[in-house]
């Protein structure tokens, strides 16, 4: 499905943009709101602004304006302006980071050689964008505008074409707070998918990035946990980041490290000096349950078992409250998911978004990870007595990015069990 803004080229000029902003507003006026819903949803997922616009009160053209200068990462309509104006200067610098970036994204290493050659600042400048991202940062395919979010096949490549002209490795980005280029690489969907995310996080290492981030960002390795990149996280740890918290080691599966977080008789000790503010509560329980979660996520029955063995809460909530089941589910781990119902883990209990772990499971089918393969987890979850929602299977035909093959199989599933049209 295309995203519901198509971006325009560098060298657009404002008229461009304001046929966009007047196009969503009538759009809007014709009673397809929906649209701006997904244009919050998808073109602005990438930045949590400051304020977003009110679908309670008048949908106006400067609502309009404001949806369009975010969607290509400005604040306002007057900082596309003042864009615009300088992109459109004949070979500007602007234009010429514009284009560098374009040329980055997209795999041209030839054009993008040829402009760094033309001038060698471009390697130190930052995007006029809210997230003022250098060129090396959009390497992360993460935290820049959505429409840029691509990794190239070439992109070590083109990372070693940066670095060798001068790059600062561990430059800060306002993306998602504060991050380098090398945490960008090992939270971010795309190069995972494109095959390049280990051997960017080792080119990175290999020029030099601090392998714990900056004091003044957030640490790759737990934030690789935190965005579903395990693979990346333990290519951190055994390039020697540190792994300092309890909830660290038990999303890596390192039992014998879960371990050492408790004393003889089976207290659970904490350093506080040790451990990191980042997404790690503070208190005790809670770290416990986190640590808990994680190794659901990742399918670490072994650190599951013995965290239960603990007293850790079996019913634990994160704060969205996926249970111990949703965790299991979302990581696509069947063998937990079979292990946690032999012991009855509730299946009807709901997240924050409504969903029951099986509703959990139907949204990873249609959203989730395209590899993993949900079916049999629907399988296990409906054969342990999962309910079935009414309308289920309506929703299931409106799934438009499934395949054929993949919805005829689940809608088998679910007659099998019961559901009805």
């Amino acid at each position: 499905m295309p995203p519901p803004i198509q971006p325009l080229p560098i060298n657009a000029h404002l008229n461009q943009y304001e046929k966009q902003a007047e196009e969503l507003l009538t759009t809007y006026q014709s009673a397809d709101a929906q649209r701006v819903h997904q244009i919050l949803e998808h073109d602005l997922s990438f930045r949590h602004w400051p304020e977003s616009i009110s679908q309670d009160k008048e949908f106006t053209l400067a609502d309009a304006q404001q949806l369009i200068a975010r969607v290509y990462g400005f604040e306002s309509w007057g900082q596309l302006t003042h864009y615009v104006d300088q992109v459109t200067q004949e070979n500007s610098a602007v234009w010429q980071f514009e284009a560098a970036v374009d040329a980055l994204v997209t795999g041209n290493i030839a054009t993008l050689e040829s402009l760094l050659l033309t001038n060698p600042n471009l390697i130190r400048m930052r995007s006029m964008r809210v997230h003022q991202a250098m060129l090396l940062h959009y390497i992360g395919a993460n935290g820049v505008e959505n429409y840029r979010q691509k990794s190239p096949r070439n992109a070590v490549e083109i990372a070693r074409l940066l670095l060798k002209a001068g790059a600062e490795v561990d430059a800060l980005a306002d993306t998602y707070g504060k991050g380098t280029t090398l945490g960008l690489v090992a939270t971010s969907i795309h190069p995972r998918r494109a095959g390049v995310q280990i051997p960017l996080i080792d080119t990175l290492l290999n020029y030099g990035a601090s392998v714990d981030g900056v004091s003044t960002g957030w640490p790759p390795l737990m934030a690789a946990l935190a965005n579903g990149c395990p693979e990346a996280a333990e290519t951190l740890r055994r390039n020697g980041a540190r792994v300092d918290s309890i909830v660290a080691a038990a999303g890596l599966g390192r039992l014998k490290l879960v371990q050492s977080f408790f004393t003889e008789d089976g207290h659970f000790k904490t350093n506080e000096s040790d451990t990191p503010a980042w997404g790690i509560h503070k208190e005790p329980s809670a770290q416990l349950e986190s640590a808990f979660l994680y190794a659901c996520t990742y399918g670490h029955i072994d650190v599951v078992s013995f965290l239960l063995s603990r007293d850790v809460d079996p019913n634990a909530q994160d704060t969205d409250g996926q249970t111990s089941l949703h965790c299991a589910v979302l990581g696509g781990q069947l063998n937990l998911v079979k292990w946690l119902l032999e012991r009855n883990n509730p299946l009807e209990v709901r997240n924050v978004y409504g969903g029951t772990v099986l509703g959990q499971a139907l949204w990873c089918l249609a959203n989730g990870n395209p590899e993993l393969d949900y079916a049999p987890i629907i399988d296990a979850l409906l054969s342990a007595g999962a309910t079935i929602e009414p309308g289920t299977l309506n929703w299931l035909a409106q799934q438009v990015t499934l395949s054929s093959t993949k919805r005829m199989r689940i809608e088998h599933l679910l007659r099998q069990y019961g559901a009805a049209s």
